[in-house]
């Protein structure tokens, strides 16, 4: 009886910290949630006021309460009515299509050279290549207008994409990425006799195609967005690019917010799109860098 009464004394003892334990990580959990929740519903309401500003009437456009009352999606239409919005919105996509596919075959190009190839001076070029990233746009812009004008390239789509396209960010991303790249995949094709391209082109570049989507849809989203190079570089209106004709048209119809709202709208569902249809890669491609070879 009495060794009965012990084992039942240290078993009661033994389960109050565990129970104290998991009670611990119940609350800690809980308040990772409400915190996850908090932040989320900070990111995302600028977008749902913009969604619910767009729908709001030409009477409700300046009111205050943030649902509108009788919701039209007039607004849309009205945007394409004022402004040629749809060539705007083609610009944008011929450009940021043209930069992301140059951006990412280049990119990823020179960034696997970095990686796997010897040859003098590999070091000072990827050093001058990273060098760049810590030099911002502003202060190079006027000389890299004066150098696109005098190629002929001002008023060009050829002076929108190429200055844009070729540069650091993706070859440092894409070197960072092949230098983790596990080197046993390439030593099977290497046994075969193929060479640097064709194992390249074979081996490394399809296995790389999680970082490719993810590089895809940052230069996409960073050249849609682009406004200061875009509206120095492209003076005629009808190259003009999503981001400059919405500065115009707020400055023309500032005061109808709800106009402005909804071409606002109209821009941001490409980028929208496009990371929804896309966000596995993006998450693949977290996950694949951790590889080491």
């Amino acid at each position: 009886m009495a060794t009965t009464t012990a084992r039942r004394t240290r078993h009661t003892r033994g389960a109050g910290p565990g129970r104290a334990r998991r009670r611990g990580l119940r609350v800690r959990r809980a308040g990772l949630l409400v915190l996850a929740a908090l932040v989320a519903t900070v990111q995302l309401f600028p977008l749902v006021a913009m969604v619910l500003g767009a729908l709001k009437g030409p009477a409700e456009a300046g009111s205050r309460h943030l649902v509108p009352r009788e919701p039209t999606l007039a607004n849309l239409a009205a945007v394409f009515d004022h402004v040629p919005f749809g060539l705007y919105l083609f610009n944008s996509l011929v450009t940021s299509v043209a930069v992301t596919v140059l951006a990412v075959g280049f990119g990823s190009m020179a960034g696997y050279a970095l990686a796997r190839l010897r040859f003098p001076g590999r070091e000072w070029v990827f050093g001058a290549f990273f060098a760049t990233l810590l030099v911002a746009l502003p202060v190079i812009i006027v000389p890299l207008y004066v150098v696109v004008t005098r190629m002929g390239m001002g008023n060009t789509y050829a002076g929108l994409i190429l200055p844009v396209a070729f540069t650091a960010f993706p070859v440092f991303l894409m070197r960072q990425f092949y230098v983790r790249f596990p080197r046993d995949l390439e030593e099977a094709a290497d046994l075969d006799g193929a060479g640097y391209v064709r194992r390249f082109f074979s081996v490394v570049l399809p296995l790389s195609r999680p970082m490719l989507a993810a590089l895809g849809v940052l230069t996409f989203l960073t050249t849609w967005n682009g406004f200061l190079w875009p509206l120095i570089v492209a003076r005629d209106r009808s190259l003009w690019v999503v981001q400059v004709g919405i500065a115009t048209f707020q400055n023309q119809y500032g005061g109808d917010w709800n106009l402005v709202m909804a071409a606002s709208l109209l821009a941001a569902l490409p980028t929208l799109l496009m990371f929804v249809l896309l966000q596995r890669q993006i998450v693949e491609s977290v996950a694949t860098t951790g590889l080491k070879g």
